[in-house]
Order: structure tokens, then C-alpha cells, then sequence
């Protein structure tokens, strides 16, 4: 069947409910901004409200006749070389968990899951009561972070535990490193399993030649993108694609339909569909610029004295497979300044923001909407803090070895979340077994998880941090002077 790129089927189905003025005694109540207090108008804008309108017997009718989600769907499909996919407004957090519960929901051996996953995957451990079968990261223990695990890890969790229902990893990670997807699919499909990839972090991936093999193309089954991050969607914009016949496509839609909310936002959706619509027709040209821009920005960050952006670092061996080279990360350690200061005055004195921040790093996403002025003002604010760094004192974070952070699983994720449970002082919670997940955020990938049984390092570890300016956002007291754990 040929597709027709040139169409955006919600976004037309929009432009045409604005052009047919219609009216709906339905949901939402402001009535397209009608109701909307003219304070929050100023704030916000009045477009955002008229374009606020119901998915069905609104955009649509109440039987969806037209087919605007299914065309938009099928055309993204078509646009990545995926089978089916599905489109989410509750981010990749939702898309991963339908994954989770389709292929492993009611096993009982349960999933190959990285450890180096995001809170979202241990979400969906907690809700469909899935039993973990942790595959081991590779822990860089120079740099104190994690790489994607190896197809031979996976093929050695494989051996271990034969019976799990499939496998489940993180690529690209939050630093931008990449796992041997190939490799990884080849390792599951020889034993007949399915590989769900959480590639929220490559919404691009698909677009452009230079930038790391895609999981679809590289042979995973699901894939999990979430376009809010390296794309241009709102904020909980994200898609599932689904390829091959390991995945019962009816199973994955009702288990999405679980979860989804009965009332999606037409804003998410179109602009999932007008992206599409972008990157088939000019992605090629607006990555090879944003690629660039990218390259420039690594030269010019990488000549401020004590500055390292890493990136050879990365790769190799006994490191990640690939590197998207979109995702900027800038090692501070030789200025003796975490990267939680070096955020915290970017922030205050130059009003830009960075996501991933820890101990001695930050992180600058880069995207196509970026160019020279954007990177100017990165180099020149990080040149400016380098500038006005007088004699830091170094963060005193206490660093577990990568075995330390290997903590051993006592129960499930489940059963231990909703255990009975005690609250006891940080300082006395070695030994017993956590009932909460504790993730340094962002990168957003739990150094505790429910059911694990806590040791002496990663509680140092999580307290110096939080002392350092680490954040701890799931925590029942992020301040960490206390801990939920399972009761004796």
C-alpha cells in the first residue's frame, strides 16, 4: 500500500474543525478557551485551548468513522518501517508498561529486564506483578555510570533463567550510549523470545544514517519512543512500534488500553502526527544540520579548561556498541564542581536549563530546533561558570563499587511495594529489605528498587548524594533522613 507523506490526518482533521466552527456540549468544559479565565489566557495563549478539543464525537465522531488516529498511526508506521504502532499520551512511561504486561503479564517466569532501566520499567514490575530477571549492566566504574548490557550478558541471563517470558533493555541510555540491538534480537530470537527496547530516547534514530542503528532495524519486536524527548512532540507525546509475530498485537492493545486514559489530549496526538509529517519529507536535511551544530558544540565546549566532553570514553569493548553524538555529555570532575552547582548557576545566572545532572556531569540534549545562537549560549554560559569558579569545595559523595551496587533481590517488586511496612532512619536501614524505589532523577534509573535488600554502600551512596544537591523525587522523605521497608 503507498502512503501519501504529504498528509497529516489529524492535523487536518483539525484545521477542519476549526474552519467548520463546531460547538460540543461535551468535554473539555472550557468550551476551546471560552471559559478560560483571561489571566491564565495572557499565560498560556488562546490557541492552546481552542485546539483543546474531544478525540471522539469531536475531532472525530463517536464511532470514529473518519479514522484519523488509524490513518495518522499507520502512516507513522510506515514512516519508521514498523509493522503497527500506537500512539500515547501518557509518555513512554505508559508505552512501556503495556509492553511489559503483553509479552510478560501472567508468566510466571518472568522478564530479562537491565538493571540500568528506567523508574517507569519498575513501575510496571510493581503493576502487573512481573517477576524481574535482572541482566547486568556494564558498570564503568572510572566514570560511575552504566553502559547497556552485551548480547553476551543477555545470552548469560538467557542461560540463567530459560523460562522468562522475553527480554527487556534501555538503548539509548540516558547518556546517549547504545546497546548492540542486533546482537541482543539475535540472542532472544534463537530462542524464540521477544526483545522489547526502550528506545525513549531515540525518536530520531530512524531519520538520518550517522546516527545509531534504530531498534526496528535492528531487529527488536517493540519498541518504545518517546518524540516529547528527541523529537518535536509535547511533553507525553510518544509511540510503540511492534514489528514481526512474537507479539500478540490484540494482547499489546488491551493492555495499553489499561492504562491509557479514556480521554486523550488531541494536542499530543497531532503533534505526533505533523512530526511524522516533518521528518519524512525534510528529517534528512534538518539532522545532517543538527549533526553539525552538534559537532561544533563538542569542539568548542571541549576547549574550556577543566571541561571534558566525553565521548571516545564511551565506546569500545568493554563499553557501549554505539553513541548518539546528539546527546552532549560534559565530565566538570577536573574543576573539583559537581555538576549539580555547574546546573544550579546555568540556571540562575544565564537562565538555561540542563537535564541530566549528577556528581561530576551534565548533560546538553541537543535537538534540530538548536543552532549557533542556542550553542553560543551554552559555550559562552559554561565558559562563564568555568570563569567564576573560585576554589569550589568537591562534592563528598561516597561512591559504591559497581559490585556494591549490585544489591540482592529478596521479593518482587510487587510484593514488596505493597508489603506491610516500617519507616526507619536511613542510618539504620542496612539489612532490610526496601518497600519504596529510591532514583536519583534525572537520569531517572532507581538505585533501590522495592524488594531489594539495602547495604551500607548505596545508602552512603544515596545520603552524600542528597547532602551533594542530588534529587531523590520518589522518595517518601526525599530528604532521606528516613526509609520505607518491609516489616519484620
Amino acid at each position: 500500500m503507498q502512503h501519501d507523506h504529504a498528509k497529516a490526518p489529524l492535523i487536518d482533521a483539525l484545521a477542519a474543525y476549526h474552519d467548520w466552527g463546531r460547538y460540543g456540549f461535551t468535554p473539555p468544559g472550557h468550551r476551546q478557551g471560552r471559559g478560560i479565565d483571561k489571566r491564565v489566557l495572557e499565560v498560556m495563549g488562546a490557541d492552546a485551548f481552542g485546539s483543546d478539543v474531544l478525540m471522539s464525537a469531536g475531532l472525530d465522531d463517536r464511532l470514529t468513522r473518519n479514522g484519523y488516529l488509524r490513518d495518522a498511526e499507520e502512516l507513522m508506521a510506515d514512516a519508521v518501517g514498523a509493522d503497527t504502532t500506537f500512539f500515547s499520551t501518557c509518555g513512554s512511561s505508559l508505552s512501556v508498561k503495556a509492553a511489559m504486561m503483553a509479552v510478560a503479564g501472567g508468566h510466571d517466569g518472568g522478564l530479562l529486564v537491565a538493571r540500568d532501566s528506567h523508574k517507569s520499567i519498575v513501575a510496571g514490575l510493581i503493576f502487573s506483578g512481573v517477576l524481574p530477571r535482572w541482566i547486568t549492566p556494564r558498570w564503568d566504574a572510572d566514570h560511575h555510570l552504566s553502559h547497556p548490557p552485551s548480547p553476551e550478558q543477555v545470552r548469560q541471563a538467557w542461560d540463567a533463567q530459560p523460562d522468562a517470558a522475553g527480554a527487556l533493555i534501555v538503548s539509548p541510555s540516558p547518556y546517549g550510549t547504545c546497546a548492540d540491538i542486533t546482537g541482543i534480537a539475535a540472542e532472544c530470537h534463537a530462542r524464540g523470545k521477544p526483545l522489547i527496547v526502550d528506545e525513549a530516547w531515540g525518536a530520531h534514530l530512524p531519520f538520518h544514517p550517522a546516527l545509531p542503528t534504530w531498534a526496528m532495524d535492528a531487529g527488536a519486536d517493540v519498541c518504545v519512543v518517546s518524540v516529547h524527548k528527541m523529537g518535536m512532540g509535547f511533553e507525553q507525546g510518544s509511540v510503540f512500534h511492534v514489528q514481526g509475530d512474537l507479539i500478540d498485537r490484540a494482547r499489546l492493545s488491551a493492555c495499553a488500553d489499561l492504562l491509557m486514559t479514556t480521554s486523550p489530549n488531541v494536542l499530543i496526538y497531532s503533534a505526533l502526527d505533523g512530526w511524522r509529517r516533518q521528518m519524512v519529507q525534510h528529517g534528512r536535511e534538518l539532522l545532517d544540520a543538527a549533526l553539525g551544530i552538534a559537532d561544533e558544540a563538542r569542539t568548542a565546549l571541549d576547549q574550556i579548561p577543566g571541561i571534558r566532553v566525553l565521548e571516545h570514553e564511551l565506546l569500545g569493548a568493554e563499553a557501549s556498541h554505539d553513541l548518539d553524538r546528539m546527546q552532549v555529555l560534559i565530565d566538570l570532575s577536573d574543576t573539583g564542581a559537581s555538576g549539580y552547582q555547574a546546573a544550579d548557576w546555568m540556571r540562575e545566572q544565564r537562565r538555561i536549563d540542563l537535564g541530566l545532572t549528577d556528581h561530576r556531569r551534565i548533560l546538553a540534549t541537543l535537538s534540530t530546533a538548536d543552532d549557533t545562537n542556542t550553542i553560543a549560549g551554552l559555550v559562552d554560559g559554561l565558559t562563564a561558570w568555568r570563569k567564576n569558579l573560585k576554589d569550589p569545595e568537591p562534592p563528598k559523595i561516597s561512591l559504591p563499587a559497581p559490585g556494591e551496587l549490585e544489591l540482592e533481590t529478596v521479593q518482587s517488586p510487587r510484593d514488596a511495594f505493597f508489603s506491610r511496612t516500617d519507616t526507619v532512619p536511613l542510618a539504620e536501614a542496612a539489612g532490610r529489605i526496601a518497600a519504596e524505589q529510591l532514583t536519583p532523577y534525572p537520569p531517572g534509573i532507581p538505585a533501590v528498587v522495592p524488594g531489594e535488600r539495602l547495604d551500607t554502600a548505596v545508602i552512603d551512596y544515596l545520603r552524600t548524594g542528597v547532602e551533594a544537591g542530588m534529587n531523590v523525587p520518589d522518595a517518601a522523605d526525599p530528604r532521606l533522613h528516613t526509609i520505607r521497608v518491609t516489616a519484620r
